[in-house]
């Protein structure tokens, strides 16, 4: 099969023929893979940030990247009985083990036996991705591949966020949204349709901000190097701060913001990553009494709590697609900062 294989890191992919997958399981599925969302965090695999973090021991080059995959099931093991060839389906990020403590608690993203696609082994920037039965998420309502592929990952970590902020953003409160990009854009769409908090979306790309009116934006503020943006949301809560902030960015300062503009008792929901986070501990946390909650993607049930909001309509991806081939150009408009929404590589055509 063809796949876009990362050799080096900071250097482009290389697009070659490998090995295609094998069923070894009776739970195994292998899926032709329709979509593959270019993520942030295929980024942060690129540029070595994986193996810096673990010390030499992140993945071995040439590594096959892509951890948002839908497709077609193309081959099943034994013991697979939900799903047929030729079935369109979303793959949750991990392919859970289903025996672990966490997985008896539905709580998937931290199996402790879990195979992580695209970030711990062979991903979904190819023709074909191995997973197994319990990632699998039928697409129903007529959603194909290119309409939901990113929800597998920035989609349920922006929808974890928000599921988790719900009981908080109520009627009268304030909710302020850092990041209008590939998470931000599904989080305020999916605030927008579970709630009736009033939403303040903050991000540096005016092309994003214009966007985002339209997902359900309340107030639009630019950020800006001179940090007056802080100013200009704490004016919009009539100075008392947000009592929900989510950061989608979690670097270039929007972190040290979140607090900032937080309100007595506020919850900080983390999401984005990649900055370091300094918090002074009486008055930005004690006195306060400021929650600091971090979020790592999502369970298999609060994908298809998703998916069912997709196939209602009530949230929609804007993405841009890719050819395989296409997978450098991908990489440098994200890195760059010039996609708006979410970039899509596409292996095979339906």
């Amino acid at each position: 099969m063809r796949a876009a294989l990362l050799t080096d890191y900071r250097q482009d992919f290389s697009v070659e023929t490998v090995p295609d997958p094998l069923i070894t399981d009776p739970n195994d599925v292998i899926v032709r893979v329709g979509a593959a969302g270019f993520c942030r965090t295929d980024i942060h695999l690129w540029d070595g940030q994986f193996d810096a973090m673990q010390k030499g021991a992140g993945v071995d080059l040439p590594f096959v990247c892509g951890h948002e995959s839908a497709g077609w099931v193309q081959e099943v093991g034994a013991g697979v009985t939900h799903v047929a060839v030729g079935d369109a389906v979303l793959l949750h990020p991990l392919a859970t083990c289903g025996y672990c403590k966490a997985c008896r608690a539905g709580d998937d993203m931290h199996c402790t036996a879990g195979v992580f696609p695209g970030v711990l082994a062979p991903g979904g920037f190819a023709e074909y991705v191995k997973t197994n039965a319990r990632a699998i998420v039928p697409l129903t309502g007529g959603l194909t591949p290119v309409q939901v592929a990113p929800l597998g990952d920035a989609g349920l970590t922006a929808y974890r966020a928000v599921r988790k902020a719900l009981p908080l953003a109520v009627p009268g409160t304030r909710t302020v949204v850092l990041g209008a990009g590939g998470l931000g854009h599904i989080g305020i769409q999916a605030l927008r349709a579970l709630s009736q908090t009033e939403i303040i979306v903050v991000d540096r790309n005016t092309e994003a901000l214009e966007h985002a009116r339209g997902w359900g934006a309340d107030h639009l503020v630019l950020a800006k190097d001179d940090r007056s943006h802080v100013a200009e949301v704490l004016e919009l809560t009539h100075g008392a701060g947000a009592e929900v902030v989510i950061d989608y960015v979690g670097e270039g300062g929007a972190q040290q913001d979140g607090v900032e503009l937080l309100g007595a008792n506020g919850v900080d929901f983390l999401v984005g990553y990649g900055g370091t986070l300094e918090v002074e501990i009486l008055g930005q946390a004690l006195f306060p009494e400021t929650s600091f909650v971090g979020n790592i993607c999502g369970n298999y049930n609060e994908l298809v709590e998703l998916v069912a909001l997709a196939a209602r309509g009530v949230v929609k991806l804007t993405t841009t697609t890719f050819p395989l081939e296409g997978v450098n150009d991908a990489l440098h408009a994200l890195d760059e900062g010039r996609l708006i929404g979410r970039g899509i590589l596409v292996p095979n055509e339906s």
